[in-house]
């Protein structure tokens, strides 16, 4: 994730399903976490379980199969499976964007390792130089990355994306909608120190609820919790582990009976665990 983004800025339905038939609200305290981190397997697995953590986001380097790490997360898998806690391979640069074959041999790596539930991305385009030299080749290709990636395996995608990505369109496609059509589901950057109310994590992100309602996909929110010295309403870091959980239960009670919501994820594992009582 990056604190660049905040600045510039004030089971899932299959990636060809449309409409919000048979969408239902997430139930409450529905989370999940990004770990980008090389923490110890059993100490992640006991937090997410104390925390009510179905789903973890684990970075998997591209270099996995060599540089040691496989045996941690064959591990992590080993102690998540029996507590029904989900693992999906995090990773993502914004060169991807443009660099396929980098991405898709990584999508290959993380296949093959088996121990994974799901791809959850996290590539930001709108890092690149070409975002603001050539907006429309950059989304379009963007757009063909993400295509890829789902025809190359039957592992759900689901990506990060920014709260403000609807404003823009490409040609006459806004660029939400073709996000949309092309993964299972989306995680909203929706970073604010508020659950609810104006400029909150709900505010922010009802764009996105919308449309993924229509197109039938599952939209889960983005809760921060690293300091980000350009954007201090963007996290909780400040706020705290209180302000955070309370907040957060702020925006289950708001989205009962929001179809598309798909609970919320913290951003990330190590702050997470550190942040103030």
């Amino acid at each position: 994730m990056s604190a660049i983004l905040m600045a510039a800025a004030l089971a899932l339905p299959g990636a060809s399903s449309a409409g919000s038939a048979g969408l239902t609200a997430a139930p409450a305290r529905t989370r999940a976490m990004w770990l980008w981190g090389d923490q110890p397997a059993s100490e992640v697995v006991d937090w997410a379980a104390r925390n009510r953590v179905s789903e973890i986001f684990v970075h998997v380097s591209p270099a996995v199969l060599t540089n040691g790490d496989l045996g941690r997360m064959q591990e992590m898998k080993e102690r998540a499976d029996p507590l029904k806690i989900k693992l999906r391979a995090l990773g993502g640069d914004p060169a991807w964007t443009t660099d396929h074959a980098a991405a898709l041999a990584w999508q290959r790596t993380v296949v093959s390792t088996g121990l994974f539930s799901g791809i959850h991305l996290d590539v930001e385009p709108y890092l690149t130089d070409g975002w603001t030299t050539d907006l429309d080749a950059t989304v379009t290709s963007y757009l063909q990355l993400l295509e890829k990636m789902r025809g190359a395996s039957t592992l759900a995608l689901e990506a990060d994306v920014p709260f403000w990505l609807g404003e823009h369109t490409t040609g006459r496609k806004n660029v939400a909608d073709e996000v949309l059509k092309r993964v299972n589901a989306v995680t909203i950057m929706s970073y604010r120190d508020t659950g609810t109310g104006p400029n909150s994590m709900l505010s922010i992100s009802q764009d996105w609820l919308a449309r993924g309602k229509a197109a039938g996909k599952r939209v889960r929110l983005g809760a921060e919790t690293e300091r980000l010295a350009d954007c201090p309403h963007c996290t909780f870091a400040e706020e705290g582990a209180t302000r955070l959980r309370d907040e957060l239960a702020k925006v289950d009670a708001a989205t009962r009976k929001t179809a598309a919501f798909a609970g919320i994820a913290v951003h990330r594992y190590g702050t997470w665990r550190a942040l103030p009582a």
